[in-house]
C-alpha cells in the first residue's frame, strides 16, 4: 500500500497524473497562467453524505474534480471489513465514487450496483457491493490510489477519489455528558460511529495515530487546486478530521487555492446538537487555529443571525455567502442544482481568474 508522504516542500514541486504517478515538475501555481475558458481545479474534502452532496453539485460545474475522503469510519460494512482484513474503511470512498457517476444509464446503473447492500442471514448481510469491490482491488493491486482510479474508470466517474491517509484511523473525542448519569463528567469516546451518536457535548476530537501519513496525491491535489471545498458533513467525524492530518493541514494553509467552507443545513443530532452556524466555525477554529478561509457558504434559511455568522467568518478572513441550497421538501438535505449554482457563483465572484465558460 502507499507509504508515508514526502515532506511538503518536495510535494509542491511535483504534479500527479490521473494514474496516480508522479509526473513532470511544474512551476508554482502563481507562475502558471491558466488559459481562458479552462475549468477550475476543485478539491472537495469530507466524508459520508455531506461530501456526496457536494460532489454531485461540483461535477456539474467542473470536469477537474478530486475528492479527498476521511478514513476513520468504523461502523457497518466498512467497520467489519476493517476489523477482519485490516484495510482502510471503504464506505465513504464508495459513496464519493457513486456521487461522481454520470446521469446516463451507465453511470446510474453502476451507482446503484456499488451502493447495493446484500440482505441475507449470513456473513454477507448488509455488505455493500462497492466496499467488496474496492477492497478486492486493494488486495490485488497493493495500492490504494491505483485501485480507486481503476474503480473510477469502470464507473465512468466525473472526478477522482482519494483517501486522506493511507492507514486506518481511529477517531477519539472528549465528550462532556456522554453518560447521561454523569452530565458534568468528560469522557473519551472512541470510534467514529460512537462520536457521531453521542448524547453528550463533543469538545474536541483527535486521531489515533496522532501523526498519520497523508496520501501524497491528496496533498498534491490541494496544492495544485484553484478551489478547495470543505464540508458539508458530520462536523466532528467527517469535516474536522482532515485538519488533524498534519501534512494535509499544512497543504491547506500553504495552498494558493481559495477555500470555501460549506455549512450544514441543520445541527446533527448527537455530535452538534444545538449548534448555531457560528458555533460550527468556532469549533473548526479551535482545531485548526491557523486555517484561513475565503468564503463561508450557508443556506439563507438556516442562518437566524447573519451578523453573528459574519463576525465568526471574519476571524478566518472569510466573506459569508447566503444562498438557497436546501431541498424544497423541508428535509435537511442539499438540492444538487441549487448547490451547484451557489458554488458556480462563488467561483466566479471570488475567483482570481476570469470565467471558466
Amino acid at each position: 500500500m502507499t507509504g508515508r508522504t514526502p515532506r511538503l516542500g518536495r510535494l509542491r514541486r511535483v504534479t500527479v497524473t490521473s494514474e496516480g504517478r508522479a509526473g513532470r515538475p511544474v512551476e508554482a501555481r502563481g507562475a502558471r497562467p491558466r488559459r481562458r475558458g479552462a475549468q477550475p481545479k476543485v478539491v472537495a474534502l469530507g466524508g459520508g453524505m455531506g461530501l456526496s452532496a457536494s460532489l454531485a453539485a461540483l461535477r456539474r460545474i467542473t470536469g477537474d474534480l478530486t475528492a479527498v475522503v476521511t478514513v476513520a469510519d468504523d461502523g457497518g460494512s466498512s467497520g467489519r471489513l476493517r476489523d477482519e482484513l485490516g484495510v482502510l474503511p471503504p464506505g465513504d470512498l464508495r459513496k464519493a465514487l457513486a456521487a461522481l457517476c454520470g446521469d446516463d444509464d451507465w453511470g446510474q446503473t453502476w451507482a446503484r450496483v456499488i451502493q447495493h447492500r446484500f440482505q441475507s442471514k449470513g456473513d454477507l448481510h448488509e455488505h455493500a457491493v462497492g466496499n467488496l469491490l474496492i477492497v478486492a482491488l486493494w488486495e490485488q493491486l497493493g495500492d490504494h490510489v491505483q485501485a480507486l482510479d481503476l474503480v473510477g474508470r469502470l464507473l465512468g466517474a466525473h472526478g477522482r477519489v482519494l483517501p486522506m491517509s493511507a492507514v486506518p484511523l481511529e477517531l477519539q473525542a472528549l465528550v462532556k455528558g456522554h453518560d447521561p448519569d454523569r452530565p458534568d463528567d468528560v469522557d473519551t469516546v472512541r470510534g467514529q460511529a460512537n462520536v457521531a451518536l453521542t448524547p453528550g457535548e463533543v469538545q474536541t476530537v483527535h486521531l489515533v495515530p496522532h501523526d498519520p501519513p497523508a496520501v501524497p496525491e491528496a496533498v498534491a491535489a490541494v496544492l495544485d487546486a484553484d478551489w478547495v471545498v470543505l464540508g458539508p458533513g458530520s462536523w466532528f467525524s467527517s469535516v474536522i478530521p482532515h485538519l488533524l492530518v498534519p501534512e494535509l493541514l499544512e497543504a491547506l494553509t500553504e495552498t494558493k487555492a481559495r477555500r470555501v467552507l460549506s455549512l450544514n443545513l441543520a445541527p446533527q443530532p448527537g455530535e452538534t446538537e444545538g449548534f448555531s452556524p457560528q458555533r460550527h466555525l468556532e469549533v473548526l477554529g479551535r482545531h485548526a487555529p491557523k486555517l484561513a478561509l475565503d468564503v463561508v457558504l450557508a443556506d439563507e434559511a438556516a442562518v437566524p443571525d447573519r451578523d453573528l455568522l459574519t463576525d465568526a467568518a471574519k476571524r478566518f478572513g472569510a466573506a459569508v455567502e447566503l444562498a438557497p441550497v436546501a431541498r424544497t421538501d423541508g428535509s435537511p438535505r442539499h438540492d444538487t442544482e441549487l448547490l451547484a449554482a451557489a458554488y458556480d457563483r462563488i467561483f466566479r465572484m471570488h475567483g482570481r481568474i476570469g470565467p471558466w465558460r
